[in-house]
């Protein structure tokens, strides 16, 4: 049987089970965020006074015996802790004295949670153990009851944020609420690989003062080479990596990442228990007050130049810098980072292979203006951002990724919209071979619901003939204006589960770079691309029938995945 098909039945017993209100909206709140609303079952009573709220609970650590549990308060500014007492159905303990303003985290563990919250933490005397099961705390002033707030079944290691109203949404501790950081004019160094690797090498190696290098892995020599140069000359050098890569960390960058630690680089892994997001996917780096974004990972075929079609911009707006270098520090010093030397003890890596391939320069680097950049970031902002800017489409909408394979297909859907409005849409999929037989089925769909509603919308299997190996590229160009690029790939666990980072480029000229860029990709003659005629369906057997029945019903459902790239 299919992986389609395997999905696809997949999908129709996972909806019999839970019924109709599992379903995940574009609007509705991310997997990961279990919200209930009946105040009878889990939230918050609101304050009776107006004076103080409960703002979250964290009943559930990673710890062994619940070490690190903790609740937060909210209260007005000036205002003496110490008039409060916090309990449970089982016993209450005093706050202690001192003058509290805004969010406050009180522990009976105080020295563990400091690494778990950044709000001010105040230790109690005394046990108070909150239930994983559920708890009604109830805060009080003089005998007086000031709030009350109620949960059940705290998920491991998340913290349950309470609002007005008996809502509760259990999130990942430790997860960003970064906003959408907007710089206007200036202009940026647009390129994409393999034509220009020297641009992100030599950006790296042109640093005096500092490098911030977040990535999913990492297996560049010449960018490795160019970290170790900087740290020998003083620059300050930190990287941040994935810890758990879906093909695990292999041999090749174990030894690298040895080397960089050796030169005095400061090597960090993120993941692991403590981890908040699902994986770290980011492609970025900050060296000094520029910044390199990119679609491509730190590696020869990435980077390197030697295999994939990517996107990448050089950026130096300074709210931009300066938001990528926020995200940057709050990433690296979050509990869940372990510093390489301590990561890898114990550890066995795994064979790699590296890409070697050679292709020339169709595209050359160019200086472009800009109106506008804005800086994206999931899980935080990225997902409403995205869907607002295709939603927006007047005339065109081209889109270009390795693979679609979110379960609610929020961008699919909007870009389908967008057909309907008569926008014109095309849709470019990679045709490597682990991709090519779930990105073939999503063409055909694609195109014949095209046919079938009379939509301006196209799609096809990239046919690099010779410019490139693959496409890795997560792109979109939306009017010939605005232009969005970074790591984010078009899938769930990009959204809601892990750290992705992108840019939001505006103007005509950088417009017209990535059009040229794309329009070459596609095949400006409408010739080989891989777009498929709608009868080979009936070629690969009923089973693949089924599934696509059972996928238009679901509007464009999953295509199985071979993880982040």
């Amino acid at each position: 049987m299919s992986r389609a098909v395997t999905l696809a039945l997949a999908v129709v017993l996972v909806a019999g089970a839970v019924g109709p209100t599992a379903a995940v909206t574009a609007t509705g709140p991310p997997a990961d965020e279990r919200t209930v609303t009946d105040p009878t079952v889990a939230g918050v009573s609101g304050s009776q006074n107006g004076s103080v709220t409960v703002a979250g609970v964290y009943p559930n650590p990673v710890a062994d015996e619940d070490r690190g549990e903790f609740v937060l308060l909210e209260f007005p500014p000036g205002s003496d802790a110490g008039r409060y007492r916090l309990g449970d159905g089982e016993g209450r303990v005093a706050l202690p004295n001192a003058t509290v303003s805004g969010r406050v985290a009180v522990a009976w563990h105080p020295t563990l949670v400091e690494n778990l919250t950044d709000a001010r933490v105040l230790g109690v005397d005394g046990r108070l153990t909150l239930a994983n099961a559920g708890e009604r705390l109830r805060l009080t002033r003089a005998n007086e009851t000031v709030a009350t707030a109620r949960y059940r079944d705290a998920p491991e290691g998340e913290l349950g944020h309470v609002a007005a109203g008996g809502t509760i949404t259990w999130r990942p501790l430790g997860r960003t609420d970064r906003p959408v950081v907007t710089a206007r004019g200036g202009s940026v160094r647009a390129f994409v690989l393999p034509d220009a690797p020297s641009v992100p090498v030599d950006v790296v190696r042109s640093a005096e003062d500092r490098i911030l290098l977040a990535g999913y892995t990492f297996t560049s020599e010449r960018v490795a080479s160019a970290l170790e140069a900087a740290s020998r000359r003083g620059v300050d050098v930190r990287v941040v990596l994935e810890g758990g890569p879906v093909d695990g960390v292999t041999r090749r960058e174990a030894r690298l990442l040895d080397s960089l630690a050796a030169s005095g680089v400061d090597v960090w892994m993120l993941g692991g228990p403590r981890g908040r997001y699902g994986f770290h996917h980011a492609k970025y780096a900050i060296v000094d007050d520029r910044a390199v974004v990119l679609t491509e990972n730190w590696k020869p075929a990435g980077t390197g130049g030697r295999s994939s079609r990517g996107w990448g911009v050089v950026v130096s707006q300074r709210p931009v810098v300066r938001g990528l270098a926020e995200t940057f520090r709050a990433d690296a010093n979050w509990t869940g980072a372990r510093p390489w030397r301590e990561f890898r003890r114990g550890r066995a890596f795994e064979r790699g292979s590296v890409a070697d391939g050679s292709y020339p320069q169709h595209h050359g680097p160019e200086r472009v203006t800009v109106e506008r950049t804005r800086l994206l970031v999931t899980p935080d902002n990225g997902a409403q951002e995205v869907v607002g800017v295709i939603d927006g489409a007047t005339e065109s909408v081209d889109v270009v990724q390795m693979r679609i394979d979110e379960p609610d297909n929020r961008f699919l859907r909007a870009t389908v919209r967008a057909a309907r409005r008569g926008v014109t849409v095309r849709v470019l999929l990679s045709s490597a071979w682990y991709v090519r037989e779930d990105n073939r089925q999503l063409v055909e769909r694609l195109n014949e619901r095209a046919d079938s509603e009379e939509l301006p919308l196209t799609a096809r299997l990239a046919d690099p003939q010779g410019r490139f190996a693959k496409i890795h590229a997560k792109g979109l160009i939306v009017d010939g204006e605005q232009v969005l690029l970074g790591s984010l790939n078009w899938n769930s666990e990009s959204l809601r589960d892990n750290r992705e980072v992108l840019l939001l480029l505006e103007g005509e000229a950088v417009g017209e770079y990535y059009q040229r860029v794309f329009d070459a990709d596609w095949g400006a003659d409408g010739g080989p691309g891989g777009s498929l005629p709608l009868g080979s369906l009936a070629a690969v057997g009923g089973a693949v029938v089924l599934a696509v029945l059972v996928l238009r019903r679901i509007e464009f459902g999953p295509n199985v995945g071979v993880g982040p790239g």
